[in-house]
């Protein structure tokens, strides 16, 4: 449902469901409170990734996640926690902080190793670090860590199952994660050309992620000098956001915005501009 339901309407429900799995679990023994741990930990990081991608919250991103990481723990699920570790390092990723990303981030391919987890994680946890390591303006280490989660890819076994929550991921995911480096390091040309491979390879259903592409895209081209068209992948992203509201698109767009200002008087910023404070999208934006 994380996919398609309003996060408003969804984080309230997923709340309730940690509290009542809280709730639960000091009344089971057992097999049955490993089982019921393990849900409520799942339950935790979705609540965490909510709070953190779609209502920018990070404190209260933090809080869900060493709850979910408790609760993984009960469990003895190694892969939980090691997911549950690397959507922590995103927090100091957002600020800049890189040596608390490395520990959180040595932190989760420790569990990783201890769960043997499969290529596919393996290939994310790269993924994760070299997003924050972007972030944190080290662009070469990044690419240099897509290049090695491409190789894990490449090499292991990608059709060895995950675990059933971890939905987030894909060799496209990735390819996604590498235009936006490819972008932030000024590699223009070649961003452009990984990101239209990934648009043209994007399930129809992933709304989400399809704001996030036509985004940098616009990105893309304000970088190259191509103000018109740049505006053209805007509002295809808003077009997006209309169907499925995510903040850290919208977050995408307003860079690109910035990007466009030496054109702000021409007619096709304006009416971008007039979408971007339309009614819909400034609701949205004030309903995360």
């Amino acid at each position: 449902m994380y996919w398609s339901v309003q996060p408003s309407q969804l984080h309230a429900t997923v709340v309730e469901h940690t509290r009542l799995g809280t709730a639960l679990i000091g009344e089971t023994t057992g097999r049955c409170r490993t089982t019921l741990a393990a849900a409520l930990a799942e339950s935790y990081l979705l609540a965490g990734r909510i709070d953190f991608f779609d209502l920018q919250q990070p404190n209260a991103a933090n809080n869900a996640f060493v709850r979910g990481l408790q609760a993984a723990g009960e469990a003895d699920d190694a892969l939980l926690g090691a997911a549950i570790l690397a959507h922590t390092a995103f927090i100091p990723g957002w600020e800049g902080h890189r040596e608390d990303v490395e520990e959180r981030m040595s932190a989760a391919r420790a569990y990783a190793r201890r769960g043997n987890a499969p290529a596919m994680m393996l290939a994310w946890l790269d993924a994760v670090e070299a997003e924050c390591m972007t972030r944190c303006n080290d662009t070469r280490t990044a690419l240099r860590l897509i290049s090695h989660a491409e190789g894990v890819l490449a090499e292991g076994d990608t059709e060895e199952p995950c675990p059933v929550w971890m939905d987030w991921f894909s060799p496209v995911r990735l390819a996604a994660f590498k235009g936006n480096t490819q972008l932030i390091a000024g590699h223009t040309a070649q961003a452009r050309t990984t990101l239209v491979g990934v648009l043209g390879n994007l399930p129809a259903d992933d709304g989400k992620q399809r704001t996030i592409i036509l985004g940098d895209l616009a990105a893309v081209e304000a970088a190259a000098g191509r103000p018109e068209e740049a505006c053209r992948w805007a509002n295809e992203a808003l077009d997006q956001l209309s169907v499925t509201w995510y903040a850290v698109g919208m977050d995408r767009i307003r860079d690109v915005r910035k990007r466009l200002h030496a054109w702000r008087d021409e007619p096709y910023v304006r009416s971008l501009d007039d979408r971007m404070y339309g009614w819909g999208t400034t609701v949205s934006a004030l309903q995360r």
